[in-house]
């Protein structure tokens, strides 16, 4: 802005270009003020309606002394307040911190107090454990509100919404890089970290996941993995609202009520995890149920095992698969795996998407040449603004100007990327490395395997040993002879499993992705056994 222009000069200059999230859905509801914008439970809500109900909750919330800066989290499963939440929010320039509805009370009374909330929104359910959080938080003075039912000093959010109140357009100048959002990783390490992301972040990345996954607002999409995690509100939940498409929420991923909510809208869009497709996959409506309006498919979290694609390409022949890699940091997008690719590149995480830049780089950070393992780093405007209240993490994960992913991966010579693992999920045994997604890959082509996930335990030998846990199909009888014999067949030596475990399931997030963490310390004995 030049600085000779007036304080009010650069200020209406600044409102007239405004293009913050809280601005979408009201530009979407003025092109589509009667189209259908959201479908969850019994409510059928147009655009019209929803920028109606989104200014009257984001007017409660400024009445109860929230404003610009100020830190709201938001524990709920899945429903038609959520979604609210998430635009009132952004209109006003709050920012939302949403918060894993699997956490227990400490877990959550650390996010609470590192993020030094005002307030906090519950569903009825998870009250009490949020009670607690909040106590343990010291945080007993903040905004309470509720989700459905009843609660002594929690205050009715679906009032907030319903209820007559001022419908204009909350008048707050938001900018670029104003923080909106403060999404905690999984916490990997002893304590999530909190990654602050702005309206260029997730703009800049709703762009890139529209134009390379071929979104549009004719879609009709399913939501069913939770809002709290950024793939599902910000690749696909916000990007529809932009465009104009309908979205219907589901509370879960049951896979009998997502496939009937497929059926019953007619959906035309669906994005799941892998393990989620493959529950889709096993269950018994699914050859029953008409899924013939689906035309696009869309996985993540992990990679898609390459003979799960084969069984997808056969039973829904008319469905495109895109498959999008990235992280929270990324908002989250950072490369794409495009439909035709999918079986020619199976197993590969695509190339970099519209707005973002990926290389390889060794320890230093020097640019590795392809067919060479390093560090998966990035440079976009969906990077993160950096870790809330720590610079020191900050510091290093730009290190170099690039965001560092914390992934090791490979390019090849046409510049497709391929995840080779996690740094910590890569597998060091008797002085070689072996990616546990290799070994994956090779066990689930094996008849009988519904799900695999493979994990080093501590080994006073090998230092660590090959492990896999498989989920055996109901309708096979698998031994631990014939797993082995199936991996030396397809493998080197070294990366055969030392040990085979068969488990009921695999234990995984509300997104979908197999917690690793949980099955070393779950098989940690299996060396003393």
């Amino acid at each position: 802005m030049p600085s000779s222009f007036r304080a009010e000069t650069a200020e209406a200059v600044q409102h007239a270009r405004q293009h913050a999230v809280g601005d979408l859905l009201r530009r979407t509801a003025l092109r589509h003020p009667d189209k259908l914008a959201v479908v969850a439970g019994q409510r059928r809500v147009t655009y019209r309606e929803f920028d109606a109900a989104v200014n009257r909750c984001a007017h409660r919330l400024t009445g109860r002394g929230l404003g610009k800066g100020d830190r709201l989290a938001l524990l709920s499963r899945n429903c038609w307040e959520y979604a609210v939440l998430v635009f009132a929010t952004a209109k006003l320039g709050v920012v939302l911190v949403p918060v894993n509805f699997m956490l227990g009370a400490e877990e959550i009374a650390f996010i609470l107090g590192h993020a030094g909330v005002s307030g906090l929104v519950a569903e009825e359910a998870l009250l009490g454990t949020a009670a607690a959080a909040l106590e343990r938080a010291g945080k007993t003075a903040v905004l309470r509100a509720r989700i459905g039912g009843t609660g002594e000093n929690w205050e009715s959010v679906t009032d907030w919404i319903d209820e007559p109140g001022d419908e204009s357009a909350p008048d707050v100048l938001v900018a670029d890089d104003d923080p909106l959002r403060l999404m905690y990783t999984s916490g990997t390490e002893s304590r999530p970290k909190g990654v602050l992301l702005s309206s260029r972040s997730l703009i800049g990345q709703y762009v890139s996941c529209a134009l390379d996954g071929s979104m549009s607002g004719d879609d009709i999409e399913v939501h069913s993995l939770p809002l709290y995690h950024c793939a599902q509100l910000d690749c696909f939940f916000s990007v529809d609202v932009y465009l104009g498409a309908t979205s219907v929420i589901l509370p879960g991923p049951d896979p009998a009520e997502l496939l009937a909510a497929v059926a019953r809208e007619r959906a035309t869009k669906l994005f799941a995890p892998p393990t989620v497709w493959i529950s889709l996959l096993r269950h018994p409506a699914f050859g029953e149920t008409d899924l013939s309006s689906l035309r696009k498919g869309y996985y993540g979290a992990s990679p898609m095992p390459a003979e799960v694609l084969r069984e997808l390409a056969r039973r829904l022949p008319d469905v495109e698969f895109w498959n999008f890699y990235g992280q929270t940091e990324m908002a989250p997008l950072a490369t794409i795996l495009r439909p035709h690719e999918q079986l020619p590149k199976a197993g590969s995480a695509g190339r970099a998407a519209l707005n973002v830049e990926t290389r390889i780089v060794d320890e230093q950070g020097r640019a590795l040449p392809p067919g060479e393992i390093g560090e998966i780093v990035h440079r976009s405007p969906h990077a993160t603004l950096g870790y809330y209240e720590d610079e020191e993490k900050t510091a290093a994960a730009f290190e170099g100007g690039w965001f560092h992913s914390g992934d090791l991966g490979v390019l090849d010579d046409e510049g497709y990327l391929s995840v080779v693992d996690r740094k910590k999920d890569m597998i060091k045994t008797g002085g070689e490395n072996v990616a546990s997604r290799e070994v994956e890959e090779a066990l689930y082509l094996l008849e009988g395997v519904a799900e695999v996930a493979v994990f080093g335990v501590s080994h006073p030998h090998w230092i660590e040993a090959v492990t896999a846990a498989i989920v055996p199909r109901a309708d096979v009888t698998l031994t631990e002879q014939a797993v082995l014999a199936h991996a030396r067949a397809h493998l080197a030596g070294f990366k055969c499993p030392k040990y085979v475990v068969f488990v009921d399931a695999l234990p995984k997030n509300p997104s979908g992705k197999i917690v690793k963490r949980a099955l070393r310390e779950a098989h940690a004995g299996l060396t003393r056994g």
